[in-house]
């Protein structure tokens, strides 16, 4: 709790009062973005309450976020954030947590709270690069109160259609990811004639030569049979 507040404090000076309730966040999906061409809308839901935060990201952080909460796709090489990840960790530094703490004429502005040998540092992050951290990290994602407010959609509503419907957001996140990787039909109808057994050496030969497009294609097809 004395932690929290100081943390309050250092941003009093951006108009959020150290008295302001911090909001857990939990990753929703990944939606289109009908707001700005080419770019993606990552849907931030509260913890225990009804309220999604949508936040628009490039194509490059929506697909950072995408391949590290995506559990059978693992990069052979580093891609930027997890080479963040590996050398944080090897100087003995951890993001404990992520916080959105200001919203500025439509843009989020967000930090990386960091420790290391039980110190803790606060380091200014998009906040696209932050949740793409957080992910890596398992840090918790937390925002606040009034930025909710303002921004926070009800779950059952939808804003300049950055929402989807509960039911459809894991098709909508997969049809997503595969868009991503660029993965076209014609690729995953070349799989029908394939064995699982061949499918998996595939999707094994595309991981580590780190073609993505084809790796996505063959999960697809494994996940349909």
């Amino acid at each position: 709790m004395r932690k929290t507040l100081i943390f309050a404090q250092l941003f009093s000076i951006q108009a959020y009062p150290y008295t302001m309730s911090l909001k857990r966040l939990n990753i929703r999906g990944i939606s289109y973005s009908q707001t700005q061409n080419g770019a993606y809308a990552l849907i931030l839901k509260e913890s225990g309450g009804t309220r999604q935060l949508p936040i628009v990201i490039g194509a490059f952080e929506a697909q950072s976020i995408a391949i590290a909460l995506e559990k059978e796709i693992s990069p052979p090489r580093p891609l930027t954030h997890d080479l963040f990840k590996s050398f944080a960790e090897r100087y003995g530094i951890i993001v404990k947590q992520v916080i959105i703490h200001k919203l500025v004429d439509g843009v989020f502005y967000s930090s990386l709270i960091c420790e290391k040998d039980k110190i803790e540092e606060i380091i200014d992050a998009r906040t696209s690069d932050a949740i793409a951290l957080a992910v890596r990290f398992k840090a918790p994602v937390f925002t606040y109160e009034n930025i909710l407010e303002e921004a926070g959609i009800q779950q059952h509503m939808q804003a300049d259609k950055e929402l989807v419907d509960a039911e459809d957001a894991e098709d909508e996140n997969d049809e997503i990811l595969e868009e991503l990787f660029n993965t076209s039909m014609d690729e995953k109808n070349d799989y029908s004639n394939l064995s699982l057994e061949e499918l998996n050496q595939m999707l094994k030969e595309a991981v580590k030569s780190e073609n993505y497009e084809l790796a996505a294609g063959i999960r697809d097809e494994i996940s349909r049979r």
